[in-house]
């Protein structure tokens, strides 16, 4: 039996058409785009073809677009290029206790330099309320910045009414989207967003490279310096390989997303019937919001079993999940974002994430249920 693997909100396989789609780009097109000679000019007009295919599968501007190395990349970009275009004086920041790190810590960061930011409460279901939004709004707040779905537990965030709310008060709006896109309709010119933070890594793209989409009409200063790529405004040469993978996988799974979502639906009520019916519906808990969540993420505690033994002896039976974001997952401390959401810690020390993706099949879900089910009861009997 191959190994299952149920951890594609950390990251998933780079989709064959996608690596096709990259390799010309190590091989003939390897030239500097910035370069004046032919080998330049033939890399800059496929990174111009990317850019604008890219623009108009999600509804903006090409020059809306700036290429990152990511999503933590992209959000960084995001936060300190709007408060250091800021020079009237504002200096209060507003965001959620359930952000990803790659939020948390630059707004941590601004703290420590003398911002101040208000960390937005969520309830047991992991959703923020507006009226906290508006209730938290000042005379100084430069930003607003809060993600469309949770990485842990895939709650939506009732982004469309918060960014309409910032734009009444003129106030900046940036949006973490890296777990939304290709899970949930996104046409950047119908959300009143000023910026919003992508990756190819989690739609069958490759790691390092992401956007950073910025409206026309937002001011934003770069934070990496060193060169005149992406008008200005992030320096460094831009990785076309992997802007080609990304593109790729955009052209790829947006028109699939419907398609995907259904399917990534029908795995998780299967699993959990499946866990339902090997364990019994009261010895384990679903964490998130029951509706307003995205299917390809399921958040799942066993209480009596922690996060680490469960995860280990999963592993162990050929079974890939993960404690929470891939980027904290190996400190296995436990989930700030179950924590923010006030859970019992009989359920925040038993949490899994398990999450699907297009490789996945109902006989991989039932296999896994089993080894779940059969890994719990030798641990609670232990």
């Amino acid at each position: 039996m191959n190994p299952i693997y149920l951890d594609h909100a950390a990251t998933t396989p780079v989709h064959p058409d996608v690596m096709e789609a990259m390799l010309p780009f190590y091989t003939a097109y390897f030239g500097n785009p910035s370069s004046t000679h032919s080998f330049g000019r033939a890399t800059r007009t496929a990174l111009n073809r990317f850019r604008d295919a890219m623009a108009k599968s999600l509804g903006c501007l090409p020059g809306e677009l700036i290429y990152t190395s990511g999503g933590t990349e992209s959000n960084n970009m995001a936060i300190f290029g709007i408060i250091h275009a800021n020079n009237n004086g504002k200096k209060h920041i507003i965001t959620t206790e359930i952000e990803h790190h790659a939020v948390l810590h630059p707004c941590e960061r601004l703290e420590d330099l003398g911002y101040e930011v208000t960390y937005l409460p969520v309830g047991p279901t992991g959703l923020i309320q507006v009226e906290d939004v508006e209730s938290a709004i000042r005379p100084d707040t430069a930003l607003i910045s809060i993600m469309y779905v949770n990485n842990e537990i895939g709650t939506i965030q009732p982004i469309v009414e918060v960014g309409r709310l910032a734009q009444s008060r003129k106030i900046p709006f940036h949006v973490d989207a890296v777990q939304a896109l290709g899970k949930l309709p996104l046409n950047l010119h119908d959300l009143p967003v000023d910026l919003l933070s992508l990756s190819a890594h989690k739609i069958y793209g490759p790691n390092g490279v992401g956007a950073l989409y910025v409206s026309k009409n937002t001011k934003l200063v770069p934070h990496v310096h060193g060169g005149a790529q992406e008008r200005k405004r992030r320096a460094g040469t831009e990785n076309v390989a992997a802007i080609a993978g990304f593109a790729k996988a955009i052209e790829m799974v947006l028109p699939m997303t419907d398609a995907l979502y259904e399917q990534a639906a029908e795995l998780r009520q299967y699993m959990i019937t499946s866990l339902d019916q090997q364990l019994g519906r009261d010895q384990f808990t679903i964490n998130g919001h029951a509706e307003q969540q995205v299917p390809h993420i399921l958040n799942i505690s066993f209480p009596g079993v922690s996060t680490e033994t469960l995860l280990m002896n999963l592993d162990l039976a050929d079974v890939a999940a993960a404690s929470g974001s891939a980027c904290t997952s190996g400190s296995l401390e436990v989930s700030h974002v179950l924590q923010a959401m006030k859970l019992p810690e009989n359920v925040t020390a038993s949490a899994v994430r398990f999450s699907f993706g297009m490789g996945n099949s109902k006989d991989q879900i039932e296999t896994a249920a089993q080894k779940i089910a059969t890994i719990i009861k030798r641990l609670r009997t232990n």
